[in-house]
């Protein structure tokens, strides 16, 4: 499409124009390595997912812990600052306010 409606490209650093059949070439030849690299990037993580699989690991975020979520709300309820509740808890901060605001519950004054 681009072709018909005589654009193309003119980079002035890698001196690539790809009004040129060698320009052109270049063009498709960076394109397809960069799809073979994305491939090969695909493939490591697909395979070390699998390994660590294999092992008994699961990969991905951990299930937030309700025990910890709980006790960080009763320390909130307490006065102490989502921050601290949070770092006291080993929690994240913004978990906490995330979930604060899930449950409706406004921050301390």
């Amino acid at each position: 499409m681009l072709r018909e409606r005589k654009i193309a490209l003119l980079s002035l650093e890698e001196k690539i124009d790809t009004s040129s059949a060698a320009g052109e070439l270049i063009f498709h030849v960076f394109g397809a390595i960069a799809h073979f690299e994305r491939r090969l990037i695909s493939e490591r993580t697909k395979d070390g997912i699998a390994a660590a699989r294999a092992k008994g690991k699961k990969p991905g975020r951990q299930p937030l812990d309700m025990s910890k979520l709980e006790a960080a709300l009763t320390l909130i309820e307490a006065k102490t600052s989502p921050t601290e509740a949070a770092k006291q808890l080993g929690l994240g901060r913004s978990t906490i306010y995330r979930e604060m605001r899930r449950l409706g519950i406004n921050r301390p004054a």
